[in-house]
Protein backbone atom coordinates (compact mmCIF):
# COMPACT_ATOMS: atom_id res chain seq x y z
CA UNK A 1 0.00 0.00 0.00
CA UNK A 2 1.58 3.48 -0.88
CA UNK A 3 1.76 6.02 1.47
CA UNK A 4 -0.77 8.40 0.50
CA UNK A 5 -3.88 6.37 0.79
CA UNK A 6 -5.00 8.91 3.53
CA UNK A 7 -3.95 11.89 1.79
CA UNK A 8 -7.07 14.37 0.16
CA UNK A 9 -5.46 17.50 -1.05
CA UNK A 10 -7.99 18.01 -3.85
CA UNK A 11 -11.51 18.72 -3.45
CA UNK A 12 -13.91 16.25 -5.22
CA UNK A 13 -16.56 17.89 -7.16
CA UNK A 14 -18.85 14.94 -6.19
CA UNK A 15 -18.51 11.87 -4.35
CA UNK A 16 -20.89 8.23 -4.67
CA UNK A 17 -21.00 5.06 -4.64
CA UNK A 18 -22.38 2.11 -7.06
CA UNK A 19 -22.64 -1.68 -6.34
CA UNK A 20 -20.98 -0.74 -3.26
CA UNK A 21 -18.00 1.06 -4.85
CA UNK A 22 -17.15 4.57 -3.67
CA UNK A 23 -16.03 6.86 -6.40
CA UNK A 24 -14.85 10.66 -6.38
CA UNK A 25 -15.17 12.90 -9.49
CA UNK A 26 -12.56 15.82 -9.41
CA UNK A 27 -13.56 18.46 -11.60
CA UNK A 28 -11.37 19.73 -14.74
CA UNK A 29 -11.55 22.30 -17.48
CA UNK A 30 -15.06 22.59 -19.07
CA UNK A 31 -15.60 20.04 -21.28
CA UNK A 32 -12.23 18.08 -20.30
CA UNK A 33 -11.70 14.45 -21.46
CA UNK A 34 -12.39 11.58 -18.51
CA UNK A 35 -9.36 9.93 -16.95
CA UNK A 36 -10.15 6.97 -14.59
CA UNK A 37 -7.58 5.68 -12.09
CA UNK A 38 -7.21 2.24 -10.66
CA UNK A 39 -4.93 1.27 -8.20
CA UNK A 40 -3.15 -1.56 -7.64
CA UNK A 41 -3.47 -4.66 -4.58
CA UNK A 42 -4.08 -1.71 -1.79
CA UNK A 43 -6.89 -0.51 -3.89
CA UNK A 44 -7.89 2.64 -2.81
CA UNK A 45 -7.79 5.97 -4.95
CA UNK A 46 -5.90 8.41 -2.95
CA UNK A 47 -2.44 6.46 -4.29
CA UNK A 48 -2.92 8.64 -6.67
CA UNK A 49 -2.68 12.05 -4.73
CA UNK A 50 0.85 12.85 -6.56
CA UNK A 51 -1.04 12.67 -10.12
CA UNK A 52 -4.18 14.35 -8.94
CA UNK A 53 -2.92 18.11 -9.25
CA UNK A 54 -0.95 17.55 -12.81
CA UNK A 55 -4.32 15.73 -14.17
CA UNK A 56 -6.96 18.27 -13.05
CA UNK A 57 -5.63 20.54 -14.44
CA UNK A 58 -6.06 19.06 -18.08
CA UNK A 59 -9.08 16.72 -17.48
CA UNK A 60 -12.05 15.57 -15.40
CA UNK A 61 -10.89 12.53 -13.30
CA UNK A 62 -12.33 9.96 -11.75
CA UNK A 63 -11.04 8.07 -8.94
CA UNK A 64 -12.66 4.99 -7.02
CA UNK A 65 -11.53 2.29 -4.19
CA UNK A 66 -11.68 -1.01 -5.18
CA UNK A 67 -13.96 -3.71 -3.92
CA UNK A 68 -13.24 -4.65 -0.68
CA UNK A 69 -10.71 -1.75 0.06
CA UNK A 70 -11.29 1.47 1.73
CA UNK A 71 -14.18 3.27 1.91
CA UNK A 72 -15.50 0.51 -0.79
CA UNK A 73 -17.57 -2.52 0.54
CA UNK A 74 -15.67 -5.07 2.13
CA UNK A 75 -17.59 -7.70 0.16
CA UNK A 76 -15.79 -9.03 -3.50
CA UNK A 77 -17.32 -10.75 -6.13
CA UNK A 78 -18.14 -14.62 -5.93
CA UNK A 79 -15.31 -16.06 -7.81
CA UNK A 80 -13.35 -12.67 -7.45
CA UNK A 81 -11.43 -12.42 -10.37
CA UNK A 82 -9.39 -9.58 -12.45
CA UNK A 83 -12.49 -9.48 -15.14
CA UNK A 84 -14.97 -8.76 -12.63
CA UNK A 85 -12.54 -5.89 -11.09
CA UNK A 86 -12.72 -4.95 -14.84
CA UNK A 87 -16.34 -4.43 -14.76
CA UNK A 88 -16.67 -2.75 -11.36
CA UNK A 89 -14.91 -0.03 -14.02
CA UNK A 90 -17.60 -0.29 -15.84
CA UNK A 91 -20.33 -0.34 -13.73
CA UNK A 92 -18.47 2.99 -12.35
CA UNK A 93 -18.60 4.86 -15.89
CA UNK A 94 -22.08 3.79 -16.02
CA UNK A 95 -23.11 5.06 -12.98
CA UNK A 96 -21.30 8.76 -13.34
CA UNK A 97 -22.17 9.29 -17.10
CA UNK A 98 -19.49 8.80 -18.53
CA UNK A 99 -19.35 7.19 -22.11
CA UNK A 100 -15.59 6.96 -22.61
CA UNK A 101 -12.54 7.52 -20.86
CA UNK A 102 -8.62 7.09 -20.72
CA UNK A 103 -7.51 4.23 -17.99
CA UNK A 104 -4.50 4.11 -15.97
CA UNK A 105 -4.09 1.47 -13.72
CA UNK A 106 -1.16 0.52 -11.62
CA UNK A 107 -0.68 -3.17 -11.37
CA UNK A 108 -3.87 -5.29 -10.27
CA UNK A 109 -5.43 -1.91 -11.72
CA UNK A 110 -3.58 -2.26 -14.83
CA UNK A 111 -4.83 -5.53 -15.42
CA UNK A 112 -8.23 -4.84 -14.96
CA UNK A 113 -7.70 -1.84 -17.65
CA UNK A 114 -6.66 -4.78 -19.67
CA UNK A 115 -9.21 -6.98 -19.19
CA UNK A 116 -11.82 -3.71 -19.53
CA UNK A 117 -10.17 -3.19 -23.12
CA UNK A 118 -10.85 -7.01 -23.80
CA UNK A 119 -14.58 -6.68 -23.12
CA UNK A 120 -15.60 -2.95 -24.24
CA UNK A 121 -12.90 -1.29 -25.77
CA UNK A 122 -15.44 0.87 -27.60
CA UNK A 123 -16.23 2.64 -23.76
CA UNK A 124 -11.96 3.68 -23.56
CA UNK A 125 -9.65 5.73 -25.65
CA UNK A 126 -6.15 5.74 -24.38
CA UNK A 127 -4.58 3.02 -21.98
CA UNK A 128 -1.78 3.16 -19.55
CA UNK A 129 -0.60 0.06 -18.26
CA UNK A 130 2.31 0.79 -14.73
CA UNK A 131 3.79 -2.15 -13.46
CA UNK A 132 1.18 -4.56 -14.18
CA UNK A 133 1.44 -7.95 -16.13
CA UNK A 134 -0.62 -10.50 -18.95
CA UNK A 135 0.43 -13.36 -17.08
CA UNK A 136 2.38 -14.05 -13.63
CA UNK A 137 6.13 -14.60 -13.85
CA UNK A 138 8.60 -16.69 -12.11
CA UNK A 139 9.36 -14.16 -9.87
CA UNK A 140 6.23 -12.10 -9.13
CA UNK A 141 5.27 -15.65 -8.51
CA UNK A 142 7.66 -16.35 -5.86
CA UNK A 143 6.72 -12.72 -4.43
CA UNK A 144 3.38 -13.12 -3.69
CA UNK A 145 3.56 -16.58 -2.80
CA UNK A 146 5.77 -15.26 0.40
CA UNK A 147 3.26 -12.45 0.91
CA UNK A 148 0.28 -14.81 1.18
CA UNK A 149 2.31 -16.69 3.59
CA UNK A 150 3.80 -13.52 5.35
CA UNK A 151 0.01 -12.57 5.88
CA UNK A 152 -1.41 -16.20 7.18
CA UNK A 153 1.39 -17.14 9.48
CA UNK A 154 1.86 -13.65 11.16
CA UNK A 155 -0.74 -11.52 10.11
CA UNK A 156 -1.06 -7.71 9.25
CA UNK A 157 1.43 -5.96 10.99
CA UNK A 158 4.06 -8.43 9.52
CA UNK A 159 2.91 -7.74 5.93
CA UNK A 160 2.82 -3.86 6.66
CA UNK A 161 6.39 -4.02 7.83
CA UNK A 162 7.41 -6.80 5.02
CA UNK A 163 5.85 -3.91 2.63
CA UNK A 164 8.00 -1.55 1.33
CA UNK A 165 10.82 -4.24 0.92
CA UNK A 166 8.57 -4.81 -2.25
CA UNK A 167 7.68 -0.99 -3.15
CA UNK A 168 10.72 1.39 -2.43
CA UNK A 169 14.52 1.63 -3.09
CA UNK A 170 16.74 0.53 -0.40
CA UNK A 171 18.58 3.47 -0.29
CA UNK A 172 14.82 5.15 -0.26
CA UNK A 173 13.92 2.71 2.64
CA UNK A 174 17.19 3.59 4.38
CA UNK A 175 16.39 6.74 4.48
CA UNK A 176 12.91 7.10 5.70
CA UNK A 177 12.79 4.27 7.64
CA UNK A 178 11.81 6.60 10.64
CA UNK A 179 8.36 8.08 8.44
CA UNK A 180 8.07 4.47 7.43
CA UNK A 181 8.17 3.37 10.81
CA UNK A 182 5.76 5.92 11.92
CA UNK A 183 3.13 5.71 9.61
CA UNK A 184 3.02 1.77 9.85
CA UNK A 185 0.07 1.77 12.80
CA UNK A 186 -2.22 3.97 10.42
CA UNK A 187 -1.46 1.26 7.37
CA UNK A 188 -2.37 -2.07 9.74
CA UNK A 189 -5.80 -0.05 10.10
CA UNK A 190 -6.29 0.67 7.01
CA UNK A 191 -5.20 -2.62 5.47
CA UNK A 192 -7.71 -4.75 3.91
CA UNK A 193 -9.08 -7.73 5.65
CA UNK A 194 -7.17 -10.82 5.58
CA UNK A 195 -9.32 -12.67 3.37
CA UNK A 196 -9.84 -10.17 0.75
CA UNK A 197 -6.23 -9.24 0.38
CA UNK A 198 -5.80 -13.37 -0.08
CA UNK A 199 -8.61 -13.67 -2.63
CA UNK A 200 -7.34 -10.62 -4.75
CA UNK A 201 -3.85 -12.18 -4.68
CA UNK A 202 -5.10 -15.28 -6.09
CA UNK A 203 -7.34 -13.26 -9.30
CA UNK A 204 -4.04 -12.13 -9.74
CA UNK A 205 -1.87 -15.06 -9.95
CA UNK A 206 -4.70 -16.43 -11.81
CA UNK A 207 -5.30 -13.87 -14.67
CA UNK A 208 -3.81 -14.83 -17.99
CA UNK A 209 -4.19 -13.10 -21.24
CA UNK A 210 -1.05 -13.67 -22.70
CA UNK A 211 -2.78 -15.51 -26.11
CA UNK A 212 -5.52 -12.07 -26.69
CA UNK A 213 -3.10 -9.29 -26.21
CA UNK A 214 -2.75 -8.79 -29.53
CA UNK A 215 -6.73 -8.15 -29.65
CA UNK A 216 -6.00 -4.99 -27.92
CA UNK A 217 -5.81 -2.46 -30.38
CA UNK A 218 -6.06 0.93 -28.89
CA UNK A 219 -3.11 3.21 -27.87
CA UNK A 220 -1.23 1.68 -24.86
CA UNK A 221 0.97 3.30 -22.79
CA UNK A 222 3.48 0.50 -20.60
CA UNK A 223 5.32 2.24 -17.74
CA UNK A 224 7.51 0.71 -15.11
CA UNK A 225 10.50 0.79 -13.06
CA UNK A 226 14.03 -0.75 -13.97
CA UNK A 227 14.48 -1.18 -10.49
CA UNK A 228 10.63 -2.81 -9.53
CA UNK A 229 11.36 -5.52 -6.69
CA UNK A 230 7.58 -6.40 -6.98
CA UNK A 231 6.83 -6.75 -10.58
CA UNK A 232 9.29 -7.82 -12.72
CA UNK A 233 10.24 -4.73 -15.61
CA UNK A 234 10.13 -8.04 -18.01
CA UNK A 235 6.53 -7.99 -17.71
CA UNK A 236 6.25 -4.50 -19.04
CA UNK A 237 8.77 -5.26 -21.54
CA UNK A 238 6.53 -8.36 -23.04
CA UNK A 239 3.55 -6.31 -22.94
CA UNK A 240 4.72 -3.75 -24.85
CA UNK A 241 5.91 -6.23 -27.94
CA UNK A 242 2.77 -8.14 -27.54
CA UNK A 243 0.22 -4.89 -27.50
CA UNK A 244 0.17 -4.05 -31.06
CA UNK A 245 -0.27 0.03 -30.58
CA UNK A 246 2.12 0.01 -27.19
CA UNK A 247 5.04 2.32 -26.33
CA UNK A 248 7.22 1.69 -23.61
CA UNK A 249 8.61 3.98 -20.74
CA UNK A 250 11.22 2.52 -18.34
CA UNK A 251 12.16 4.60 -15.57
CA UNK A 252 15.43 4.20 -14.09
CA UNK A 253 14.44 4.19 -10.21
CA UNK A 254 12.16 4.55 -8.10
CA UNK A 255 10.54 0.69 -7.33
CA UNK A 256 6.80 -0.14 -7.40
CA UNK A 257 6.06 3.09 -6.09
CA UNK A 258 7.99 5.20 -8.98
CA UNK A 259 4.90 7.37 -9.95
CA UNK A 260 4.78 8.34 -6.30
CA UNK A 261 8.59 8.90 -6.09
CA UNK A 262 9.20 10.50 -9.11
CA UNK A 263 6.46 12.16 -9.40
CA UNK A 264 7.18 15.54 -11.44
CA UNK A 265 8.47 12.64 -14.46
CA UNK A 266 5.36 9.94 -14.47
CA UNK A 267 2.88 12.92 -14.74
CA UNK A 268 4.95 14.70 -17.63
CA UNK A 269 5.01 11.03 -19.25
CA UNK A 270 1.42 10.29 -18.63
CA UNK A 271 -0.42 13.99 -19.51
CA UNK A 272 1.96 13.56 -22.86
CA UNK A 273 0.64 10.51 -23.67
CA UNK A 274 -3.06 11.06 -22.81
CA UNK A 275 -3.03 14.34 -24.78
CA UNK A 276 -1.25 12.73 -27.93
CA UNK A 277 1.37 15.11 -27.54
CA UNK A 278 4.27 12.45 -26.83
Amino acid sequence: MGRCDQLRTQTPLHIGTTDGLHYEIHDGPADAETVILSAGLGGTGAVWEPQMAALTARFRVLRYDQRGTGRSTPVLTAPHSVEAMGRDILAIMDATDTLQAHLVGQAAGGMAALALALDRPERLERLVVVSGWSHADPHLTRVLAAQTRLLEAFGPAAWVEAAPLFHYPPDWISRNDARLRAEAARQIIALPATGVILARLDALLRFDIDDRLDEIDLPVLVCAAADDMLVPPRCSRWLATALPNATLDLAPWGGHAFPELAADTFNATLIAFLTGED
